[in-house]
Parts: structure tokens; sequence; C-alpha cells
């Protein structure tokens, strides 16, 4: 009796039509070509930034870094001395970087932070470095890998200050 309704069962779905499957395509909507963009490949290039409490030098290179293709500062952006390292200056700076980087065929940058660090300089970037990505990702350049480049010493030189350090 069980063997029947199973057999029954198998031969009822044998028999209907798939109701999901469509038989005529003159409902389908046509497609758009305007939802399938071609992807254009990447053309990669660095931007090397040193973010300093006095300065912030965006330069873009090629891939391997020996081709300069762009370089900027916050000082040739703004008049005075003491707004050179302020994020609107590096904002600037960035968004004349990109255009000469977009002109120039790139499309996707790699950047490389880095801290004037050593024994005597700070190790942390400056005020213009965060401000100065934004405004690269802005102006519509993908960004690949954030890396901080920032040199650490291995103790070599002995810092300057005395025994007993630096006495204000």
């Amino acid at each position: 009796m069980v063997e029947e309704k199973q057999e029954t069962k198998q031969e009822e779905t044998k028999s209907k039509p798939q109701d999901n499957a469509r038989k005529d395509s003159k409902n389908e909507r046509p497609r758009r070509d305007s939802y399938r963009r071609e992807r254009r490949p990447i053309r990669w290039g660095v931007c090397h930034i040193f973010s300093s409490f006095n300065n912030t030098i965006i330069h873009i290179t090629d891939i391997t870094g020996t081709e300069s293709i762009a370089r900027t500062s916050g000082g040739q952006v703004v008049k005075a001395d003491r707004a050179e390292s302020s994020p609107t200056a590096a904002m600037i700076a960035a968004k004349r970087a990109a255009e000469l980087a977009i002109e120039r065929g790139i499309t996707g940058i790699h950047v490389k932070i880095r801290a004037p660090g050593g024994h005597n300089g700070p190790n942390s970037p400056g005020p213009g470095a965060q401000a100065a990505i934004r405004a690269l990702s802005r102006m519509g350049l993908k960004i690949g890998v954030i890396e901080d480049v920032t040199p650490v010493p291995h103790d070599g030189c002995r810092k300057k200050g005395g025994r007993r350090g630096r006495r204000v």
C-alpha cells in the first residue's frame, strides 16, 4: 500500500509541466547594455605621501617607482608657512597630483604613507595624510594597498639629549 502511494507521487511529478521554466521569450524584457559595463584594466601607480608637521608632499610614480608622474606639496598651494601641513593644503595638493596622474592614464594607486621617523622625528604622520588619501579617492582613483613606510631606527646612533634627557 505504501509502495503504491510512492509510485503514484513519482508519476504525478513526472507528468506535471514545470511552471517556473519559460516556454517563450516574448515575456522577457530586452537586456540593456547600460547595465553591463566593460571592465577596463586598472593601470596602477604608487602614491608616496610624506606627511610631517611642517609640510605634506605627494609624489605619484609608476608601479616600479622609477618614473615620476606627478609631484606636489602643501607649500605649493598655500601662501602662509603655517598652513603647509594643514589638511586643506594636503587636499588641494592631492587633487592637483590626481589630475596629472589621470591625464597620464593612471586609474588606480597604491598608497605609501611616510612620517619623518628615524631617531629624532615623530613616527606618526602629520595631519595632511588622511586628507590627501580622501582627496585622491574622491578624484576617482581606485585605492589598492595603504602602507606605512616610516623609517624605524635599528639601534644606530645615540639620540641627543644627554643621560637624563632635555631639561626645559
